[in-house]
């Protein structure tokens, strides 16, 4: 018997003004997000405890992880280590999918 549960997906939280994402689907062992950029969105430097996969689903994106930057495309994937900080921006807008490992309390929290 699985213990997987179908979700509908949440309703969009606006990140700022070029950014917004929503949560696809969560368990508290992980979270699935999509995020969408407007041209010359930014996600500014971080780091959390997470394990982080993107997959872009959209557009084309710089990450800088750990100080390294690489430009990934539609159909690309790469994985943020636990606690590295990084950032991604995308001068021509498009979509990710982001998976967290555990699941992001910070994005259940209005």
């Amino acid at each position: 018997m699985s213990n997987a549960t179908a979700q509908t997906a949440g309703a969009w939280t606006q990140v700022d003004e070029k950014v917004r994402r929503r949560i696809l689907s969560h368990t508290p062992e992980m979270m699935v997000v999509e995020v969408e950029f407007q041209p010359g969105g930014y996600g500014p430097p971080h780091a959390h405890p997470h394990l982080q996969s993107t997959y872009v689903k959209s557009g084309s994106f710089d990450f800088t992880i750990s100080g390294e930057m690489r430009t990934i495309g539609e159909g690309d994937s790469i994985v943020v280590p636990s606690n590295a900080v990084h950032s991604c921006q995308s001068a021509s807008g498009g979509g990710l999918i982001d998976v967290f490992a555990p699941a992001r309390e910070d994005f259940l929290t209005p």
